[in-house]
Protein backbone atom coordinates (compact mmCIF):
# COMPACT_ATOMS: atom_id res chain seq x y z
CA UNK A 1 0.00 0.00 0.00
CA UNK A 2 1.69 3.38 -1.28
CA UNK A 3 1.60 6.32 1.08
CA UNK A 4 -1.08 8.16 -1.19
CA UNK A 5 -3.30 5.02 -1.18
CA UNK A 6 -3.31 4.99 2.92
CA UNK A 7 -3.31 9.16 2.76
CA UNK A 8 -6.63 8.70 0.61
CA UNK A 9 -8.11 5.83 2.68
CA UNK A 10 -7.67 7.88 5.92
CA UNK A 11 -9.10 11.05 4.52
CA UNK A 12 -12.23 8.99 3.23
CA UNK A 13 -12.15 7.43 6.94
CA UNK A 14 -12.09 10.89 8.26
CA UNK A 15 -15.20 12.18 6.42
CA UNK A 16 -17.15 9.44 7.09
CA UNK A 17 -16.53 9.67 10.46
CA UNK A 18 -17.37 13.84 10.52
CA UNK A 19 -20.82 12.63 8.66
CA UNK A 20 -21.60 10.27 11.36
CA UNK A 21 -20.89 13.20 14.15
CA UNK A 22 -23.40 15.21 12.10
CA UNK A 23 -26.00 12.27 11.82
CA UNK A 24 -25.90 11.61 15.32
CA UNK A 25 -26.12 15.07 15.98
CA UNK A 26 -29.27 15.28 14.29
CA UNK A 27 -31.07 12.56 15.41
CA UNK A 28 -30.64 14.19 19.08
CA UNK A 29 -32.44 17.35 17.52
CA UNK A 30 -35.92 16.75 18.35
CA UNK A 31 -35.06 15.20 21.71
CA UNK A 32 -32.57 17.29 23.70
CA UNK A 33 -31.67 21.18 23.37
CA UNK A 34 -28.97 21.80 21.34
CA UNK A 35 -27.18 23.18 23.84
CA UNK A 36 -27.17 20.38 26.24
CA UNK A 37 -26.15 17.88 22.73
CA UNK A 38 -23.11 19.96 22.34
CA UNK A 39 -22.09 20.28 25.74
CA UNK A 40 -21.85 16.96 26.78
CA UNK A 41 -20.31 15.84 23.42
CA UNK A 42 -17.64 18.60 23.72
CA UNK A 43 -17.01 17.29 27.31
CA UNK A 44 -16.16 14.15 25.98
CA UNK A 45 -14.36 15.69 22.96
CA UNK A 46 -12.06 17.80 25.11
CA UNK A 47 -11.80 14.80 27.41
CA UNK A 48 -10.34 12.92 24.49
CA UNK A 49 -8.29 15.65 22.51
CA UNK A 50 -6.53 16.46 25.88
CA UNK A 51 -5.48 12.74 26.62
CA UNK A 52 -4.33 12.54 23.32
CA UNK A 53 -2.69 16.26 23.42
CA UNK A 54 -0.83 15.40 26.46
CA UNK A 55 0.62 11.72 25.19
CA UNK A 56 1.67 14.16 22.11
CA UNK A 57 3.52 16.82 24.19
CA UNK A 58 1.60 19.35 22.83
CA UNK A 59 1.43 20.97 26.29
CA UNK A 60 4.95 21.69 26.76
CA UNK A 61 4.68 24.26 23.48
CA UNK A 62 4.53 28.08 24.74
CA UNK A 63 2.60 30.09 22.61
CA UNK A 64 4.11 32.98 21.72
CA UNK A 65 1.59 36.45 22.51
CA UNK A 66 1.02 36.53 18.01
CA UNK A 67 0.00 33.08 18.23
CA UNK A 68 -2.06 33.34 21.18
CA UNK A 69 -4.03 35.76 19.96
CA UNK A 70 -4.51 33.60 16.22
CA UNK A 71 -5.60 30.55 18.50
CA UNK A 72 -7.95 32.74 20.40
CA UNK A 73 -9.56 34.52 16.97
CA UNK A 74 -9.55 30.87 15.39
CA UNK A 75 -11.79 29.41 18.73
CA UNK A 76 -13.96 32.60 18.20
CA UNK A 77 -14.42 32.00 14.45
CA UNK A 78 -15.20 28.18 15.23
CA UNK A 79 -17.36 28.79 17.78
CA UNK A 80 -19.74 30.95 15.14
CA UNK A 81 -18.82 28.61 12.94
CA UNK A 82 -20.53 25.32 15.44
CA UNK A 83 -23.27 27.33 16.17
CA UNK A 84 -25.04 28.10 12.72
CA UNK A 85 -23.87 25.37 11.12
CA UNK A 86 -25.93 23.06 13.61
CA UNK A 87 -29.22 25.28 13.65
CA UNK A 88 -28.68 24.81 9.62
CA UNK A 89 -28.16 21.32 10.52
CA UNK A 90 -31.18 20.45 12.62
CA UNK A 91 -33.72 22.14 10.50
CA UNK A 92 -32.08 21.55 6.89
CA UNK A 93 -31.63 17.86 5.30
CA UNK A 94 -28.01 16.34 6.03
CA UNK A 95 -26.67 16.57 2.64
CA UNK A 96 -27.84 19.52 1.52
CA UNK A 97 -26.04 21.52 4.58
CA UNK A 98 -23.35 19.23 3.93
CA UNK A 99 -23.35 20.77 0.23
CA UNK A 100 -23.00 23.85 0.91
CA UNK A 101 -20.22 23.49 3.34
CA UNK A 102 -18.45 22.32 0.86
CA UNK A 103 -18.16 25.67 -0.67
CA UNK A 104 -15.89 26.84 2.21
CA UNK A 105 -12.53 25.95 0.11
CA UNK A 106 -13.55 28.35 -2.60
CA UNK A 107 -14.09 31.20 0.12
CA UNK A 108 -11.12 30.48 2.17
CA UNK A 109 -8.92 31.43 -1.75
CA UNK A 110 -11.12 33.97 -2.67
CA UNK A 111 -10.51 35.16 1.04
CA UNK A 112 -6.99 34.98 1.17
CA UNK A 113 -6.40 36.72 -1.99
CA UNK A 114 -8.45 39.54 -0.19
CA UNK A 115 -7.38 39.57 2.76
CA UNK A 116 -3.84 38.11 2.85
CA UNK A 117 -2.51 39.21 -0.26
CA UNK A 118 -2.25 35.45 -1.82
CA UNK A 119 -2.17 35.82 -6.02
CA UNK A 120 -5.03 34.21 -7.37
CA UNK A 121 -5.13 33.87 -11.41
CA UNK A 122 -8.47 34.19 -13.69
CA UNK A 123 -8.87 30.71 -13.94
CA UNK A 124 -9.26 30.28 -10.47
CA UNK A 125 -11.30 33.15 -10.11
CA UNK A 126 -13.81 31.93 -12.49
CA UNK A 127 -13.82 28.36 -10.61
CA UNK A 128 -15.15 30.57 -7.55
CA UNK A 129 -17.65 31.96 -9.28
CA UNK A 130 -19.11 28.82 -10.80
CA UNK A 131 -18.68 27.12 -7.01
CA UNK A 132 -20.72 29.69 -5.92
CA UNK A 133 -23.71 29.65 -8.28
CA UNK A 134 -23.82 26.26 -7.44
CA UNK A 135 -24.27 26.67 -3.82
CA UNK A 136 -27.34 29.82 -5.06
CA UNK A 137 -28.25 25.69 -6.51
CA UNK A 138 -28.79 24.37 -3.34
CA UNK A 139 -30.14 27.22 -1.21
CA UNK A 140 -32.36 28.13 -4.40
CA UNK A 141 -33.17 31.77 -3.19
CA UNK A 142 -37.47 32.11 -3.70
CA UNK A 143 -40.22 31.45 -1.59
CA UNK A 144 -39.82 28.21 -1.96
CA UNK A 145 -36.39 27.12 -1.53
CA UNK A 146 -34.33 29.90 0.63
CA UNK A 147 -35.13 30.31 4.08
CA UNK A 148 -33.46 31.21 7.44
CA UNK A 149 -31.49 27.92 8.26
CA UNK A 150 -30.11 28.34 4.59
CA UNK A 151 -28.48 31.72 5.55
CA UNK A 152 -27.28 29.79 8.58
CA UNK A 153 -25.76 27.77 6.53
CA UNK A 154 -24.12 30.17 4.76
CA UNK A 155 -22.84 32.14 7.77
CA UNK A 156 -21.28 29.19 8.78
CA UNK A 157 -18.97 28.97 6.02
CA UNK A 158 -18.29 32.56 6.50
CA UNK A 159 -16.71 31.62 9.84
CA UNK A 160 -15.39 28.61 8.63
CA UNK A 161 -13.41 30.65 5.81
CA UNK A 162 -12.27 33.03 8.92
CA UNK A 163 -10.73 29.98 10.85
CA UNK A 164 -9.18 28.99 8.06
CA UNK A 165 -7.36 32.11 7.18
CA UNK A 166 -6.63 32.38 11.25
CA UNK A 167 -5.15 28.75 10.88
CA UNK A 168 -3.08 29.31 7.85
CA UNK A 169 -1.41 32.58 9.57
CA UNK A 170 -0.28 30.37 12.70
CA UNK A 171 3.92 29.78 13.37
CA UNK A 172 4.16 26.19 11.42
CA UNK A 173 5.71 24.99 15.25
CA UNK A 174 2.20 25.22 16.98
CA UNK A 175 0.99 21.67 17.70
CA UNK A 176 -1.99 20.66 15.66
CA UNK A 177 -3.64 19.19 18.86
CA UNK A 178 -2.86 22.04 21.08
CA UNK A 179 -5.06 24.15 19.12
CA UNK A 180 -7.51 21.58 18.98
CA UNK A 181 -7.74 21.08 22.37
CA UNK A 182 -8.27 25.17 22.94
CA UNK A 183 -10.62 25.14 20.03
CA UNK A 184 -13.06 22.19 21.72
CA UNK A 185 -12.42 23.84 25.72
CA UNK A 186 -13.59 27.24 23.70
CA UNK A 187 -16.54 25.93 21.77
CA UNK A 188 -17.65 23.65 25.00
CA UNK A 189 -17.77 26.87 27.43
CA UNK A 190 -19.67 28.50 24.61
CA UNK A 191 -22.04 26.22 24.60
CA UNK A 192 -22.14 25.43 28.22
CA UNK A 193 -22.86 29.32 29.37
CA UNK A 194 -25.68 28.82 26.62
CA UNK A 195 -27.21 26.13 28.35
CA UNK A 196 -27.81 28.23 31.65
CA UNK A 197 -31.27 29.34 30.83
CA UNK A 198 -32.28 26.17 29.05
CA UNK A 199 -33.73 23.24 30.57
CA UNK A 200 -32.11 19.60 30.48
CA UNK A 201 -33.79 16.98 28.98
CA UNK A 202 -32.49 13.41 31.40
CA UNK A 203 -31.00 11.08 29.10
CA UNK A 204 -32.37 7.85 28.14
CA UNK A 205 -29.94 4.81 26.29
CA UNK A 206 -30.16 6.23 23.17
CA UNK A 207 -29.21 9.28 24.11
CA UNK A 208 -26.28 8.14 25.76
CA UNK A 209 -25.33 6.23 22.93
CA UNK A 210 -25.67 8.43 20.13
CA UNK A 211 -24.02 11.71 22.24
CA UNK A 212 -20.97 8.75 22.80
CA UNK A 213 -20.97 7.50 19.15
CA UNK A 214 -20.93 11.52 18.55
CA UNK A 215 -18.05 12.35 20.90
CA UNK A 216 -16.12 9.00 19.33
CA UNK A 217 -16.44 9.84 15.60
CA UNK A 218 -15.52 13.37 15.91
CA UNK A 219 -12.25 12.46 18.38
CA UNK A 220 -11.49 9.76 15.46
CA UNK A 221 -12.26 11.75 12.48
CA UNK A 222 -9.92 14.41 13.44
CA UNK A 223 -7.02 12.31 14.32
CA UNK A 224 -7.83 10.68 10.82
CA UNK A 225 -7.80 13.37 9.04
CA UNK A 226 -4.35 14.44 10.08
CA UNK A 227 -2.68 10.86 9.90
CA UNK A 228 -4.07 11.50 6.20
CA UNK A 229 -2.13 14.41 5.85
CA UNK A 230 0.94 12.86 7.11
CA UNK A 231 0.41 9.75 5.44
CA UNK A 232 0.01 11.04 1.62
CA UNK A 233 0.89 14.02 -0.80
CA UNK A 234 -1.44 16.85 0.22
CA UNK A 235 -2.55 17.17 -3.55
CA UNK A 236 -3.28 13.52 -3.98
CA UNK A 237 -5.29 13.41 -0.73
CA UNK A 238 -7.19 16.75 -0.32
CA UNK A 239 -9.52 15.93 -3.10
CA UNK A 240 -10.83 13.02 -1.22
CA UNK A 241 -12.35 15.54 1.75
CA UNK A 242 -15.51 15.59 -1.05
CA UNK A 243 -16.19 12.09 -0.19
CA UNK A 244 -18.18 13.68 2.81
CA UNK A 245 -20.95 14.59 0.78
CA UNK A 246 -21.55 10.95 -0.12
CA UNK A 247 -21.49 10.02 2.96
CA UNK A 248 -24.00 12.86 3.89
CA UNK A 249 -26.42 11.57 1.02
CA UNK A 250 -26.35 7.50 2.15
CA UNK A 251 -26.49 8.50 5.41
CA UNK A 252 -28.99 11.10 5.20
CA UNK A 253 -31.64 8.50 3.20
CA UNK A 254 -31.30 5.95 5.44
CA UNK A 255 -31.16 7.51 8.68
CA UNK A 256 -34.02 10.40 8.04
CA UNK A 257 -35.23 9.41 4.27
CA UNK A 258 -34.50 12.45 3.13
CA UNK A 259 -32.94 12.86 -0.64
CA UNK A 260 -31.89 15.98 -2.48
CA UNK A 261 -33.78 17.29 -5.57
CA UNK A 262 -32.13 17.77 -8.64
CA UNK A 263 -31.37 21.23 -8.17
CA UNK A 264 -29.39 20.25 -4.87
CA UNK A 265 -27.73 17.58 -6.75
CA UNK A 266 -26.52 19.49 -9.57
CA UNK A 267 -25.29 22.32 -7.38
CA UNK A 268 -23.45 20.16 -5.31
CA UNK A 269 -21.92 18.25 -8.29
CA UNK A 270 -20.77 22.16 -9.88
CA UNK A 271 -19.22 22.98 -6.10
CA UNK A 272 -16.90 19.91 -6.42
CA UNK A 273 -16.37 20.13 -9.65
CA UNK A 274 -15.25 23.63 -8.88
CA UNK A 275 -12.96 22.58 -5.43
CA UNK A 276 -11.62 19.53 -7.64
CA UNK A 277 -10.53 22.19 -10.44
CA UNK A 278 -9.32 24.49 -8.14
CA UNK A 279 -7.07 21.92 -6.42
CA UNK A 280 -5.77 20.65 -9.67
CA UNK A 281 -4.72 24.42 -10.91
CA UNK A 282 -3.15 24.87 -7.38
CA UNK A 283 -0.99 21.42 -8.07
CA UNK A 284 -0.02 22.73 -11.33
CA UNK A 285 0.48 25.86 -10.26
CA UNK A 286 2.83 24.75 -7.20
CA UNK A 287 0.75 26.36 -4.59
CA UNK A 288 -0.38 24.33 -0.71
CA UNK A 289 -3.55 24.01 -0.61
CA UNK A 290 -6.18 24.64 1.89
CA UNK A 291 -6.02 22.67 4.79
CA UNK A 292 -7.98 19.68 4.97
CA UNK A 293 -8.36 18.94 8.08
CA UNK A 294 -11.28 19.64 10.17
CA UNK A 295 -11.22 20.54 14.02
CA UNK A 296 -13.82 18.52 16.09
CA UNK A 297 -16.88 21.01 17.06
CA UNK A 298 -16.46 20.22 20.37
Amino acid sequence: MTDNFRGALLMMGAMALFTLNDTCTKLLSGDLPMSQIITLRGILTSVGTALIAWRMRAFAHRLNRRDAILVLLRTLAEVGGAYFFITALFNMPLANVTAVLQSAPLAVTLAAAVFLGEKVGWRRLVAIGIGFCGVLLIVRPGPEGFNLFAINALISVMFVTARDLFTRRLSRAVPSMLVSFATAVGVTLFFAVSAIGDTWVPLDTRAVGLIGTSAAALLFAYLCSVAAMRAGELSFVTPFRYTGLIWALLLGLVAFGDWPTWPTLLGAAIVVGSGLFMLYRERRLGLTPPSATRTPRA
